[in-house]
């Protein structure tokens, strides 16, 4: 038996019925709600991934997701839009608004089975990989809630993309990372960047941290890597 606990918020009612009966099979607890606001009177925070309706009455779920992902309770939870829309703005604002994914109607029921045991696969992953409030070599600390840096108390400005790379390499003291996977790890959302563009963060990182700098070393034909002295 599965363990995770679906909300399906639908103002079709045999949609949420046969949603919920397809998923139940699979083994996960499953709620229906009709409209946002029904839904809102709910513990969403309970619930391991919701299904949303984008078109509803008032409260679209647009809407309530970008309600939801406001509340500190709530913003962590996974979620699938589902709409009879299908055009590139509509799947960019469910994304922008925290969409873990989309499917348009009609659907199959094998393809909602499918995606949802994907997200909730990657949630489990994502908690599972969670990262650690602080990481540290001697006075160097990278304070992972607030995204600084601090040599010796004194905090370091650093860019996201410098401070992502320490991260990177910090946390995998002695791992080599190439260029590629730097661009992956880093840049993954981003299409033209050149090689040169992280050796200038690199070099950029290894000023800005001092005696540390040296920390970072360079492993010619194969990438960076951060050793302990």
């Amino acid at each position: 038996m599965n363990n995770s606990r679906i909300l399906v918020v639908d103002d079709e009612e045999d949609l949420c019925e046969i949603l919920k009966f397809n998923l139940e099979n699979e083994g996960y607890e499953v709620d229906t709600a009709n409209s946002a606001e029904e839904a809102l009177k709910l513990e969403i925070s309970k619930y391991n991934l919701l299904l949303l309706d984008v078109m509803m009455g008032e409260i679209s779920g647009f809407k309530m997701a970008s309600f939801l992902k406001k509340e500190k309770k709530t913003s962590q939870i996974p979620i699938i839009f589902i709409t009879a829309k299908d055009t590139e703005n509509d799947t960019i604002t469910g994304f922008n608004v925290g969409a873990d994914d989309y499917i348009s109607k009609p659907f199959s029921l094998r393809e909602v089975t499918v995606r949802v045991k994907a997200v909730l696969k990657r949630t489990r992953q994502e908690e599972s990989e969670q990262q650690p409030e602080q990481i540290a070599y001697k006075s160097l600390i990278i304070d992972t809630i607030k995204k600084k840096v601090m040599i010796d108390g004194q905090e370091i400005p650093l860019t996201k993309k410098e401070f992502e790379i320490l991260f990177l390499l910090l946390q995998n003291q002695g791992r080599v990372f190439s260029r590629e996977d730097i661009l992956d790890r880093v840049w993954n959302d981003e299409v033209y960047v050149l090689d040169r563009t992280i050796d200038v963060n690199i070099t950029r990182l290894r000023k800005k941290i001092g005696i540390y700098g040296k920390c970072i070393v360079t492993r010619l034909g194969y990438g960076y890597c951060f050793e302990a002295e």
